[in-house]
């Protein structure tokens, strides 16, 4: 694979999809499932050409540039001069937002390789749900400044874009060995305040243990993008992969896609740290006792498969004051996370507050002496 498809910019597509009716831009809409023309209200069903899947990848044969050419695509970029954000416009686009930190963006095209999508979550709830979901969201933070609140409520929509992931697949058969410690008790007879008390007293009897265990990993799901805090995509799970549909372009349409920053590899290595900390509570499940020592675990890994999928964000980004924020909506189940501003004058007078609180309850006590 060359170096270009394993270390990959970071790109957003736009895919344009033109009325067959008018020739204004049709997107898909999450309420019907099917592509829509604001312009002039035309539905057309979704194309999905028999596409089948989504299927797995043979990590193996990825990483050793042995991917068929179908499973490879080329597309345009652009960056963005702030956050170093790739974003691809249509032809005849030639400016623009970044959608990450809201910084104007002019074209500057350059030509990008990389595997492509095999499945996604298509969008199920619409701009006027998430941002309902991320105003309530906005409302319950103490300490919000109330300029933010109100910007954001009365700013522009928010974007619909789809994040990148890897997902992974794996066989793993485990070998270790360490120790079991069966806790009992003894009682014993102890001074205290010149006296003579018993009290039982914990211990632990040790002894070696060996053994195999083995688990199939399926869809340890990979972060595939360096453009959001990995703490705010975290936070806007779990996601309904059992729901995934295979990649057809019809999804994107009024969308965008984000291109993955994390490369296969590093993807890999991801899944594999999360594989190994599963294992290990399967090795202590199964030395068992009260309390376990691990002295070795030797793994082997086979059958190791993978997808580059979608998942569906609303996000946001708004300038307030000279600092950006930004707040991210799971396109599927509106669970919300974002950056947390915060009121000094707020804070300052929360504070006030409650001296005077603490101060008169004090007095009271006083008084009541």
């Amino acid at each position: 694979m060359d170096n270009d498809q394993l270390h990959p910019k970071e790109v957003l597509q736009d895919h344009r999809f033109p009325c067959t009716t008018c020739g204004s831009d049709m997107r898909f809409s999450p309420d019907t499932g099917a592509l829509i023309c604001d312009h002039c209200g035309a539905t057309e069903a979704l194309d999905i050409g028999g596409a089948t899947g989504p299927f797995e990848l043979d990590y193996n044969r990825a990483i050793t540039d042995l991917l068929p050419q179908q499973d490879m695509e080329e597309t345009r970029v652009s960056e963005c001069p702030n956050c170093g954000a790739q974003v691809e416009f249509s032809a005849e686009v030639h400016a623009s937002e970044c959608p990450f930190c809201a910084t104007p963006v002019v074209t500057d095209t350059g030509l990008h390789r990389q595997i492509k999508p095999r499945g996604l979550l298509p969008f199920a709830l619409t701009e006027a749900t998430a941002r309902e979901a991320m105003n309530d969201w906005l409302g319950g933070l103490w300490f919000a400044p109330n300029g933010l609140q109100d910007y954001a409520r009365k700013g522009r929509k928010l974007s619909g874009i789809y994040v990148p992931y890897w997902t992974f697949d794996a066989d793993t058969k485990s070998q270790y060995s360490g120790m079991r410690g069966d806790d009992y008790y003894v009682t014993k007879t102890v001074m205290r305040e010149g006296k003579r008390k018993q009290v039982r007293e914990r211990r632990t009897k040790w002894r070696n243990k060996s053994g195999r265990v083995a688990r199939f990993f399926d869809d340890v799901l990979v972060l595939a993008s360096t453009s959001l805090p990995q703490k705010y995509t975290e936070g806007l799970e779990p996601w309904d992969l059992q729901a995934m549909e295979p990649y057809v372009p019809d999804y994107i349409a009024g969308f965008r896609a984000e291109s993955y920053t994390v490369d296969l590899e590093d993807g890999y290595r991801s899944a594999r740290g999360y594989m190994d900390r599963v294992i290990l509570r399967d090795v202590k499940f199964d030395i068992g006792g009260d309390r376990q020592q691990v002295a070795s675990v030797q793994t082997q890994v086979s059958n190791v498969t993978f997808k580059h999928v979608l998942l569906p964000v609303w996000m946001a980004a708004y300038k307030y004051r000279g600092k950006t924020y930004r707040f991210v909506v799971n396109g599927r189940s509106g669970r919300v996370q974002g950056e947390r501003p915060w009121s000094a004058w707020k804070i300052g007078f929360a504070v006030a507050v409650g001296l005077i609180v603490a101060g008169t309850i004090g007095f009271i006590a006083s008084q009541s002496q």
